[in-house]
C-alpha cells in the first residue's frame, strides 16, 4: 500500500513559515549590507568594542594616575588631549570610559530584556497573566522615565549597577508591550492552532515559533535603547548618580571637564563627540535594521 507523504506541520522544521523566515533573514542581511550608512555604524561599533576591551594595552598611561603639576594642560605631545584638573590624562580617561559606558548599554538591556520579553510573551498567551501584568506595565509608563529612574536610584544609591538597574526597569515596559502585541498576534495564526493539534506546550510554542517571528521587532527596539541608555548614563553620571570615582565614564568626564569649563573650555569635546556618535551609530544601525525587516532596502523605498 503507498502512503501519501505527511503534510508538514506550519512552523515545523519542513514547514513553509520556517523556510520563509530563513528567506527573509537572509535577504534582511543583504539589505544591510548594501546599506553603506549601517556598515559605517558597525565599523565605528566594533572599533568601539576593540578599543574598550583593550583600553589596557592601547592607554597610553594609567586613566587615575596624577600630576598635579600638569593640570589642566592643553594637547601636547605627551597628552594628546591634554590634562583634567588632577593633571590625569584625558585620553586613557576616554578610552577606559568607553568599557564603563559599554558595560552600562549590556547591563541596562540585560534587566530591560529579562524583565519585558518573557512575560510579555507569557502575557499574549495567558488572559489572566496580562490582566495583572499589563496594569503594572501601565503604571510604569505613566511616570516619567528619568522621575523613575531618579526614584530607584535614590532608594538603592547612587552607582553605575544601580542607575542601569533603574534604567532597565524603566525601558522593561516597552519590550513588554512589544513582546506581548507580537505574541497576541501570533497566538491567533492558523500555524500556531496547528502546533496546539499535535500537542505542543504553551512553552515551546512560545520559545519556538513566537520568539523567532518577534525577534526583528524586538531587536530593532533593542538596538534604539541601545542609544537612550548611552544618553541616560552620561546624564546621571553627568549628575552624580551613576559611576563613582575614580571609575569614569563619558558623562562624569562631562561634569568634570564642565566644573572647569573656563580655564579649560577644550576638554568638553571629546566626550561629548564620543556620546553623539555612539549614539548616532546605535540610530543608524536601528534605522538599517527596521528597514531591512521591513524589506524597504538601502534606498528607503
Amino acid at each position: 500500500m503507498i502512503r501519501e507523504p505527511a503534510t508538514p506541520v506550519p512552523g515545523t522544521r519542513a514547514g513553509r513559515p520556517r523556510r520563509a523566515r530563513r528567506f527573509g533573514r537572509s535577504r534582511a542581511m543583504r539589505e544591510l549590507r548594501r546599506n553603506r550608512g549601517v556598515m559605517v555604524a558597525v565599523v565605528f561599533l566594533f572599533f568601539l568594542l576593540v578599543i574598550a576591551v583593550l583600553a589596557p594595552v592601547v592607554s597610553p598611561y594609567d586613566p587615575d594616575a596624577q600630576e598635579l603639576r600638569a593640570q589642566l594642560q592643553g594637547p601636547t605631545g605627551e597628552h594628546l588631549l591634554g590634562t583634567d584638573g588632577f593633571g590625569r590624562d584625558v585620553l586613557s580617561r576616554l578610552i577606559h570610559s568607553s568599557r564603563i559606558t559599554l558595560l552600562a548599554v549590556v547591563q541596562a538591556l540585560a534587566v530591560a530584556v529579562v524583565l519585558g520579553i518573557p512575560i510579555g510573551l507569557l502575557s499574549g498567551f495567558v488572559p489572566w497573566v496580562d490582566r495583572i501584568v499589563a496594569r503594572v506595565a501601565d503604571a510604569l509608563l505613566s511616570v516619567p522615565p528619568i522621575v523613575l529612574a531618579l526614584a530607584v536610584v535614590g532608594v538603592l544609591g547612587p552607582g553605575l549597577t544601580n542607575a542601569m538597574l533603574a534604567l532597565g526597569i524603566v525601558m522593561a515596559p516597552s519590550l513588554f508591550r512589544l513582546a506581548r502585541s507580537s505574541a497576541a498576534t501570533a497566538s491567533k495564526e492558523l500555524y500556531i492552532e496547528a502546533c496546539r493539534s499535535v500537542g505542543c506546550s504553551r512553552w515551546r510554542l512560545i520559545w519556538r515559533h513566537v520568539l523567532p517571528n518577534a525577534s526583528s521587532p524586538l531587536l530593532v527596539q533593542v538596538t534604539f535603547f541601545a542609544g537612550v541608555i548611552i544618553l541616560a548614563e552620561a546624564s546621571l553620571s553627568f549628575l552624580g548618580l551613576g559611576v563613582q570615582p575614580p571609575d569614569s565614564s563619558w558623562g562624569s568626564m562631562l561634569r568634570d571637564a564642565f566644573a572647569n569649563i573656563y580655564e579649560a573650555p577644550g576638554h568638553l569635546v571629546a566626550p561629548a563627540l564620543m556620546i553623539m556618535l555612539t549614539i548616532l551609530a546605535f540610530a543608524q544601525l536601528g534605522d538599517g535594521l527596521r528597514d531591512a525587516f521591513e524589506g524597504r532596502g538601502a534606498d528607503g523605498r
